[in-house]
């Protein structure tokens, strides 16, 4: 079973770091500049990938009317790695690793974003659960603008028990909480961190709160008390990495 990417950069960036995850390329004729035509043909070309040439219109049906920009590409199911081997990646990628646990999040779009931002900001992962939270789907692959194929995505069962296995491998555990006894301005964010987002509604759980080292609270003026997940997210990641050297 296929997923569907579509948009020039989600596309051209699975293509430059996994051309093997794409099956089939469509490109609308006339639709992009030669110069980013020419980039994704030579790709595609380079991976022995068939393109074919189609109208517009039909790019539309296949993405449900989405702003496809004249390329939609048909992908694998998208591969999750395993906690063990991620976190041994980090840790070999960075005396201070990040890696982002999701809890319960369900809309693709924001943990498109979410994904987006981890990798903007310098993460090393994203772990999600399997259970009552979206996976990765083609819409999360579009709303992370192609920041999916450069971060790597854990599915576990059970969110606790991750935390657990990432404080064992020297990892301290920081949540987004609105009653966090810190002010995320205030707060020591060095280190091997693993940051824990909660759902769009109920944010997360007191189960899961109760397995992190702290808490912190994202100073707020406005009458609205709480912040989009995604939102919420890239505020966190963002002191996180103002907090540490530039590499």
């Amino acid at each position: 079973m296929s997923n569907v990417i579509f948009g020039v950069n989600p596309v051209l960036e699975v293509l430059r770091a996994q051309p093997g995850q794409i099956e089939k390329l469509f490109i609308a004729e006339g639709a992009l500049s030669p110069k980013l035509a020419g980039e994704v043909l030579a790709r595609a070309k380079e991976a022995g990938l068939k393109v074919e040439r189609v109208e517009r219109e039909r790019l539309g049906r296949m993405v449900d009317g989405g702003v496809h920009q004249g390329v939609v590409a048909n992908v694998r199911e998208f591969e999750y790695t395993d906690l063990d081997g991620m976190i041994a990646r980090a840790k070999k990628a960075s005396p201070s690793p990040v890696i982002v646990l999701l809890d319960g999040i369900q809309d693709p779009h924001n943990l498109g974003a979410i994904i987006r931002s981890a990798h903007a900001l310098g993460a090393h992962g994203i772990v999600i659960m399997k259970d009552r939270a979206v996976g990765v789907t083609g819409v999360v692959m579009k709303a992370s603008a192609g920041a999916i194929a450069h971060t790597p995505v854990a599915r576990v069962t059970n969110l606790s028990r991750a935390i657990e296995t990432l404080k064992e491998a020297g990892f301290w555990s920081v949540a987004a909480d609105p009653d966090g006894d810190q002010e995320l301005w205030n707060a020591k964010l060095d280190g091997p961190l693993a940051v824990i987002v909660g759902s769009e509604g109920p944010g997360v759980r007191q189960g899961v709160l109760g397995h992190c080292d702290f808490r912190v609270r994202i100073p707020m003026v406005g009458q609205v008390a709480s912040l989009n997940a995604s939102v919420s997210a890239s505020v966190l990641l963002y002191e996180i990495a103002r907090q540490r050297p530039r590499s």
